[in-house]
């Protein structure tokens, strides 16, 4: 086994980032240091932590451009599209902020002269955030404002694809004003990183990643009674309805499969779509797709990078060469992407028709740039095929019929449903799974109650 983070840029295949893993000394003295300085940042007002946190915010903005480059280099997202993650990270922060007096103050019972009764919600103690490598600040920002709002250590585990990132947020809000302590990061190896969760003194923890990873940190943190939230894989389903419009779903269900080269959780991995809309569809759809520019995430012109990894596209490759294979038929020529190459991380997208449900692009996650669309007969057929999964994090239905969606919508299993949209969080709203894609909740009033603990008080004034 390693004992270094080593990053290698899926840009040139060259290492980008080296760092050394956390030693057992350093583990115990960053996790006394949480311990000791989460005492005193929680006796902070909620007013002071939201003037800090928000001169955080600030101070990250002013960065955009060096953390854009950084987030290129380390996984692969064109330069163009990058510094969008880091505006991403103000709306949720900002958002949070605004809705933490309300999430976080007391819920009064009775006060009657007699007796006083309320809750108040307390913070854990120290929070272990374990984060993902494909939007390394936007997952980060759901768990780490609300949790430091609520008067929280955090300790961040960052991917050892995008190190860089732990480093900077941990600097950019010391600089703020975060207590020195109050928020740590650490480089850890995998089995170091369960065996922080299965014997620290830890009072939270936080992971996203796949499915596999998620089981080994339930399994870790197994006996101890740690509330473990966990927002893991999906195979996010869109349904196109006859009363559809065909450019508008066109457009964005484009977008939805193929932004980040197909890396998000949330990404549209399976199109559902009416037989009388079909062969529209699906030529327009496929026009749109070689429409993209492959290459060098770097230039400015170019709108689809590179997946994190080579064995990542040579997974997803599989996945296509094993559809092909069993009678799907690819809708886009790879030759139209010279830029992708085998053994890089540089992979056409592709349009996969003529599939079903026996096929493993149809229901493992890809996590890359490819989807497979079926025809429909109608709407059962639809709801049918789209709860043929063993996850449950998003799934969009695209009509002209808002009563009928929320119908459809209703019988779906899924964390979030959208209407006309897809692919997209929005901090008002409860982001959480079902089935395989996880559990717990975060982002929304609702996704503070996961980083603290009520405490009720009964005071007999008389």
């Amino acid at each position: 086994m390693t004992d270094q983070v080593t990053t290698i840029s899926p840009v040139n295949g060259n290492i980008y980032v080296e760092r050394p893993f956390a030693d057992a000394d350093q583990i115990t003295r960053v996790l006394d240091k949480a311990r000791r300085m989460q005492r005193i940042w929680q006796d902070e007002s909620l007013d002071r932590r939201r003037e800090t946190i928000s001169r955080a915010v600030d101070l990250l903005l002013e960065r955009t451009d060096m953390l854009a480059e950084e987030i290129t280099w380390q996984m692969g997202r064109p330069l163009s599209q990058a510094g969008g993650e880091i505006r991403g990270f103000e709306e949720r922060a900002r958002y949070m902020l605004q809705v933490a007096p309300k999430a976080l103050a007391d819920i009064a019972v009775q006060d009657d002269g007699e007796f006083r009764k309320y809750i108040r919600k307390q913070p854990l103690g120290v929070i272990f955030v374990m984060a993902p490598w494909n939007y390394p600040y936007l997952t980060v920002a759901n768990s780490l404002i609300p949790a430091l709002l609520a008067g929280n250590a955090v300790l961040l585990k960052p991917s050892p694809q995008t190190p860089l990132v732990a480093e900077r947020l941990v600097e950019i809000f010391r600089e703020a004003g975060v207590p020195d302590g109050v928020f740590q990061y650490l480089h850890l190896a995998d089995q170091d990183a369960l065996s922080v969760i299965a014997k620290a003194d830890l009072q939270g923890v936080v992971f996203t990643g796949s499915v596999a990873n998620g089981r080994r940190v339930e399994q870790a943190a197994a006996g101890r009674f740690l509330p473990v939230g966990l927002e893991l894989g999906g195979k996010d389903p869109a349904y196109v309805r006859a009363d559809a419009d065909l450019s508008g779903a066109v457009e964005n269900l484009v977008d939805g499969a193929f932004y980040n080269s197909g890396q998000s959780c949330c990404a549209v991995e399976r199109i559902y779509v009416h037989d009388s809309l079909y062969q529209d569809f699906i030529a327009a759809f496929a026009a749109q797709v070689r429409q993209y520019r492959l290459g060098n995430p770097c230039d400015e012109n170019i709108n689809l990078g590179p997946m994190v990894g080579a064995l990542a596209a040579a997974r997803v490759q599989g996945q296509i060469d094993a559809a092909i294979a069993a009678g799907a038929e690819g809708l886009i020529d790879p030759r139209l992407f010279p830029a992708a190459k085998p053994g890089t991380a540089y992979l056409a997208p592709q349009v996969l028709i003529n599939v079903n449900h026996d096929m493993r692009v149809m229901t493992e996650e890809s996590f890359g740039p490819v989807v497979g669309i079926m025809p429909v007969g109608g709407d059962e057929e639809a709801i049918r095929l789209m709860n043929d999964s063993p996850y449950g994090l998003t799934a969009s239905i695209w009509s002209s019929d808002a009563d009928a969606v929320t119908h459809i919508g209703e019988r779906i299993e899924t964390g979030t449903l959208f209407m006309n949209r897809c692919d997209y969080l929005d901090p008002g709203l409860a982001w959480t799974g079902v089935k395989e894609s996880g559990r717990g909740c975060s982002l929304s009033e609702l996704g503070f109650d996961y980083l603290t603990r009520p405490k009720s008080f009964h005071l007999r004034l008389k």
